[in-house]
């Protein structure tokens, strides 16, 4: 089995879901962007100090940042990982390829969950969150197709792509996920 992926997808796919699931039942670091920063953060590091500044203005951590904590969870030596929210842009791609390089961690697959717009719009809906109105919707997956869309091609070019439809029941993708892992 691949033990270092990539999840992309549009939001609203099961990525989170399904990174989840995989990294209980296979035992890899799920490196959640969002969790990592939370994390840094509620432990009062210096990278969670500087973080917790920028994110206190409204502002968008920077790569740098970002990387710098993902290469310290990467540094652990897990037996295995799964980047969930990072890269989200071919800029952020080619700033990370190095890192992992150094560590000797390349990415091995890149798992595109994906699903049919209406069906993502229906499924976000039904979250029933405040900021999930169709709208709201409509742009994030615009901005999804404009700036994260884009990594697909790049790690397609790479030989890394494996497409899995995230159509169905949890455990029908969890089952699509293993084969194309394997």
């Amino acid at each position: 089995m691949k033990n270092r992926l990539l999840f992309l997808g549009p939001p609203g796919a099961g990525k989170g879901t399904q990174a989840s699931l995989l990294c209980k039942t296979k035992g890899l670091l799920h490196l959640s962007t969002g969790d990592l920063l939370r994390a840094e953060v509620s432990a009062g590091t210096p990278l969670g100090k500087e973080a917790a500044a920028i994110m206190n203005s409204g502002e968008l951590v920077s790569d740098e940042i970002v990387l710098s904590i993902v290469e310290k969870r990467l540094s652990d030596r897990s037996p295995g990982w799964l980047l969930d929210g990072f890269p989200r842009t071919v800029f952020q791609a080619q700033a990370l390829e190095p890192l992992l390089q150094k560590l000797k961690q390349p990415i091995e697959v890149v798992v595109l969950i994906d699903l049919k717009d209406e069906v993502l719009i229906q499924r976000l809906l039904a979250r029933g969150r405040a900021d999930d109105n169709e709208e709201v919707i409509r742009h994030r997956l615009r901005v999804y197709r404009e700036k994260t869309e884009p990594l697909v091609q790049h790690y397609d070019e790479k030989g890394l792509i494996k497409t899995v439809m995230g159509d169905g029941e949890i455990d029908d993708v969890a089952s699509r996920i293993e084969k194309v892992i394997s």
